[in-house]
């Protein structure tokens, strides 16, 4: 692992960075059930006492249910509903644990509390943390898991939480040393960190479909779902440097690796997020349109959702109050533009992502296979 040294917070406070109509040329859109769906997860949370009192209540009026909401626009509202809880009982671990919490400091300790809470995943008939708010939480939701998706789709949504769980073990590591990891393997976490891949069987119980394993597996699909990643991650980092950079305690963050790896300004620091989240958002509109042309039914219906799992957390990013802190207003776009900074073809000098490029030669022949039909709602 590659870490900058030491660094401590400067004293004084910059100028504030207002940040800019972000590139997307995807639509927006939301549920119809949006506002019952806010209110169950403010419910569900409250029944399962998802975090402290204090942080609960911050988390039920950050509008995850409308977030939920976005990403599954026309998704079957019981898996809605159960991505919206999901979401919320992320932040409860993040939120609670990693980043606020004592926890966040001592990866080994976080790392035993991480490893119950798969085991829980996993088999929640384990007798074990019974008395444990999060893992009463993290049952309820395997149960619905089990209900509305496959075994498939259950073992993959358990293995992306373990790797969202190692992310964050990762990034206490930094956070207890106050380190900053350069930029390659920053890049690398946060497709993890972020929690992105664990979403992503929700994407199919959604619509109630299975994507078989000779499309799911295919490099091309899994690097666009990597993209899809990065962009909602970068996006994030951007909204959230406001309210990260003004608290009190560790963080990290894309602009912050960039400003350190590079000797960068704050804003210089955010045109260059953006630049690379504007080349990233090209490539993966040219590589999901060529894969969509020769997909299956199911995996175009993937595609469709990836792209409004991005556009979701991009319009929840700039209106949820968890980003716009309304006592320390951020200087957030209301719009979304339909022109790049940065439309190059050429690849990032990221090595962790930089063969993603590499698809734009490839041959795009489709694959023929027996696909199953469509499971019903």
């Amino acid at each position: 692992m590659h870490c900058a040294p030491r660094i401590e917070r400067q004293a004084a406070v910059e100028p504030e960075l207002t940040v800019p109509p972000l590139f997307s040329p995807i639509r927006q859109a939301i549920h119809p059930k949006h506002a019952d769906i806010d209110v169950q997860t403010a419910a569900w949370a409250e029944t399962f006492r998802i975090g402290s009192e204090e942080l609960r209540g911050k988390l039920v009026t950050q509008d995850i249910g409308t977030f939920s909401a976005r990403i599954l626009p026309e998704g079957r509202e019981e898996v809605v509903s159960l991505l919206a809880d999901f979401i919320l009982w992320l932040f409860g671990v993040d939120d609670g644990h990693c980043e606020e919490g004592e926890l966040g400091h001592r990866p080994g300790d976080l790392a035993g509390l991480l490893h119950r809470l798969i085991r829980v995943a996993q088999n929640p008939e384990a007798p074990m943390m019974q008395d444990d708010p999060l893992a009463a939480g993290l049952r309820d939701l395997r149960m619905r898991v089990d209900r509305f998706g496959t075994a498939g789709q259950t073992a993959r949504w358990v293995d992306a939480l373990r790797e969202y769980f190692f992310s964050v073990v990762w990034e206490a590591a930094h956070r207890r040393a106050g380190t900053v990891p350069d930029l390659n393997d920053y890049t690398l976490m946060r497709l993890y960190d972020g929690a992105t891949s664990v979403v992503l069987p929700m994407l199919e119980m959604g619509h109630g479909y299975e994507l078989q394993p000779y499309e799911r597996d295919r490099t091309a699909v899994r690097a666009v779902a990597e993209m899809a990643s990065f962009i909602i991650t970068w996006d994030n980092d951007i909204f959230s440097y406001h309210k990260e950079r003004r608290g009190s305690g560790y963080y990290l963050n894309a602009l912050r690796v960039l400003e350190q790896e590079r000797g960068l300004t704050p804003a210089q620091a955010l045109d260059a997020a953006i630049s690379q989240r504007d080349r990233v958002m090209c490539l993966f509109t040219t590589v999901s349109e060529q894969l969509a042309e020769q997909g299956s039914p199911q995996l175009r219906q993937y595609l469709h959702s990836l792209r409004c799992f991005i556009r979701g957390a991009q319009d929840w990013g700039i209106s949820s109050v968890r980003y716009t802190t309304p006592d320390d207003p951020a200087n957030m776009p209301s719009v979304f533009t339909d022109v790049p900074t940065d439309d190059s073809a050429e690849p990032l000098d990221i090595p962790a992502v930089s063969w993603w490029w590499g698809l734009l030669a490839e041959d795009a022949r489709p694959v023929r296979r027996q696909v199953p039909a469509q499971r019903s709602a």
